[in-house]
């Protein structure tokens, strides 16, 4: 379970002035892999994807990272928080109006500049590199602000800066819902994209390949996740009702819920 980059555990959210959340669920995810948790509203999928980015803390269990436990104020909690990221669902509330493309997308690198080192050079070109992989030509989005965009392109820009200080973990919450339709396929294909590595500047020492990222997407839009999820958990009332390989969870569903799931996104 720890050669994953988190490894499960018991969440249990239950101490007795609080009303319990999660009920003994367990999950993990690997580099390179998406996985994609899915439910009805208030079935917990905020609240296990919050846990498992150090967000939240669970009151039984544990949380792994790359093999290192994740408690408050631990070397796991400081790499985990050093090396995630987060994409809202609405892009436009996630970037500042005020602030153009350049200053959205390099502002992770400034905050950290002096941990990683970086020359101010190094960050203008990073920046550059971010948006060439999420698709923008820099020449033409770097001086825009968010007015000047339209959603699909303000949800790259947002990726960018997800993606900008090559991130190992990556949480993607509802990414595409405020999208329209047409966007939405350029957004799956620079989701794609990412975790195939593509573009990646950062190498793994042990396998001398570039870093490929974990995604861990939060959607109720099951083509998405169709086509893009390694592996598929599914929640209901807090529970894992179901997990696996997205087409054995999506093609042949166990479950009643999943079963119901999947005929609601049908009609």
């Amino acid at each position: 379970m720890h050669r994953g980059l988190f490894g499960g555990g018991l969440f249990g959210l239950g101490r007795a002035a609080r009303r319990q959340v999660l009920f003994d669920v367990s999950a993990d995810v690997h580099a390179g892999e998406c996985l994609a948790v899915i439910g009805a509203s208030g079935s917990g999928k905020t609240t296990l994807t919050r846990i498992m980015l150090g967000l939240g803390a669970a009151d039984s269990g544990e949380i792994m990272y790359r093999g290192v436990e994740v408690s408050r104020g631990s070397a796991g909690m400081k790499a985990l928080r050093a090396e995630s990221s987060i994409v809202f669902q609405d892009p436009y509330g996630s970037l500042d109006p005020r602030w153009t493309v350049e200053r959205s997308v390099s502002e992770p690198l400034w905050l950290r500049r002096r941990a990683l080192g970086f020359a101010a050079d190094e960050v203008e070109g990073k920046t550059v590199q971010a948006l060439a992989r999420v698709g923008l030509d820099p020449r033409m989005f770097l001086g825009r602000y968010p007015c000047d965009l339209s959603g699909g392109q303000a949800q790259r820009v947002a990726i960018a800066r997800a993606i900008v200080n090559e991130p190992r973990v990556i949480l993607a919450d509802e990414p595409m819902s405020a999208i329209d339709v047409a966007a939405r396929v350029r957004i799956l294909e620079t989701f794609q994209s990412i975790l195939s590595g593509e573009g990646s500047q950062t190498v793994d020492p042990a396998t001398g390949e570039p870093v490929r990222p974990a995604i861990i997407m939060v959607s109720h839009d099951l083509g998405v996740v169709q086509h893009i999820a390694d592996r598929i958990v599914v929640l209901n009332e807090g529970r894992v009702v179901e997990s696996g390989p997205t087409a054995a969870v999506l093609g042949a569903p166990q479950s009643d819920y999943t079963r119901q799931l999947i005929a609601a996104a049908s009609l």
